[in-house]
């Protein structure tokens, strides 16, 4: 998550025919209607050498660590789904919403399937559905989709090519946005002839709340679920910030304000909540925490490392904090993990993570073992002295190797 300010992937595209075995109208770039408020289009295909450069070129620049990544054996076929979906927080408003579907270029037609969920970037189109410009989204392709994996993954609403504002960290617009997601893609390989029979769910950082997040939502719907793994979750929002502005440790990151800011404007368009972000942000820099909020021209150097600089005295009085708007919010809403979980979950954390502490990545695993004799289907596992994106280069192909197993 880092790379919020920095990272802008520029990468080379490689454009080639379908194979036979897929219909004949999607080798043209134009949308294809599948059914109504569904429709997909090819963006690319990547080869093998392409895939296995990200695993060793691309994706240790990326992550600043040397990863043994499993080589991708098989090219992938890359294409935007354009699905219609609802915010259940503005009264099930209609919307549309766009994601990633990837698809194995092996000539055979049933695959396993990974939703992976995206962590937080600054650009509008750091997401899926432009991987070119989304490195965590390159990695999550290269090991999992050229390995034989289907792999999907949603923009969220308000990014992509989503008309709405963000809604960062608003849990039932992201557990909306992934669902329908995950709805659209099936129906997208049904038309493609290409079966998915397990599904398994991955995601770093804000994706590593949103996964936790649709497990809840598809568990109480039914839709099974093989297993799902995270690296750097942050469980309970209010508990990740609150440690940022009344325990900070040393090692906290420079870019975390840009959290407060992209959450506290998400609550106040998505919860209704007028005067929100104004009430938390400090008047010199609310204009600016706007203009990021919004993808509008901001130097983001600008935004000041210093939380004190950026948010207004009160919050730090852990009562003041808790008894408002944001807070309260923050309390009943931005958590993804009290409920009974059935699927086999996986939390990979880091000693050294700047966002996530050891006991927030410990939360999930920690509460649920806490009921009772003890719910034990969520391990809580350390990947070492790691930092926020080592931690997720770590955790990735331990993922991988997870799941082949199952």
């Amino acid at each position: 998550m880092s790379f919020l300010v920095r990272s802008l992937a520029v990468l080379v595209l490689i454009v080639c025919s379908l194979a036979p075995t897929l219909p004949a109208q999607a080798d043209e770039k134009s949308a294809v209607q599948v059914v109504s408020g569904i429709s997909y289009e090819l963006v690319d295909r990547w080869d093998v050498d392409r895939l296995n450069r990200i695993l060793t070129v691309d994706g240790p620049k990326f992550l600043g660590i040397s990863v043994a990544f499993t080589p991708a054996r098989n090219a992938v076929r890359l294409y935007r789904i354009t699905y219609s979906s609802v915010i259940p927080e503005r009264g099930n408003k209609p919307t549309t919403a766009t994601g990633l579907l990837a698809i194995p270029d092996t000539g055979t037609t049933s695959f396993p399937m990974v939703s992976y969920q995206h962590g937080t970037v600054y650009g509008k189109e750091q997401v899926p559905s432009f991987p070119d410009q989304s490195p965590e989204t390159q990695l999550a392709l290269a090991q999992f989709a050229g390995q034989g994996y289907v792999v999907i993954g949603a923009d969220y609403f308000g990014m992509g090519r989503s008309t709405e504002p963000e809604g960062y960290l608003v849990k039932g617009s992201h557990q909306q946005a992934t669902y329908d997601m995950l709805m659209a893609s099936r129906a997208v390989l049904d038309h493609l002839k290409i079966s998915t029979p397990k599904l398994f769910l991955g995601g770093w950082s804000q994706g590593g709340f949103v996964t936790m997040a649709l497990l809840e939502k598809l568990e109480n719907s039914g839709v099974p679920v093989a297993a799902a793994a995270t690296a750097s979750a942050g469980v309970d929002i209010f508990a990740g910030m609150s440690g940022f502005l009344d325990f900070p440790r040393k090692n906290d990151a420079a870019w975390m304000p840009i959290v407060f800011i992209l959450s506290s404007f998400s609550f106040e368009n998505y919860y209704g909540a007028a005067g929100l972000a104004r009430s938390l942000i400090n008047d010199d820099y609310y204009d600016l925490s706007r203009r990021i909020y919004e993808r509008q021209s901001a130097d983001v150097t600008q935004m000041p490392a210093d939380l004190h600089k950026l948010i207004r005295a009160e919050y730090f009085d852990p009562q003041f904090f808790a008894a408002s708007t944001f807070g309260r919010l923050l309390l009943d809403k931005a958590n993804a993990y009290r409920w009974i979980i059935k699927s086999p979950v996986r939390n990979y954390y880091g000693q050294a993570d700047e966002i996530i502490s050891v006991g927030l990545g410990q939360l999930a695993m920690n509460y649920q073992r806490s009921i009772g004799s003890g719910n034990t289907k969520v391990e809580a596992i350390s990947t070492g002295d790691t930092d926020h994106r080592g931690t997720f280069g770590t955790a990735l192909p331990l993922w991988k190797t997870w799941f082949d197993g199952l």
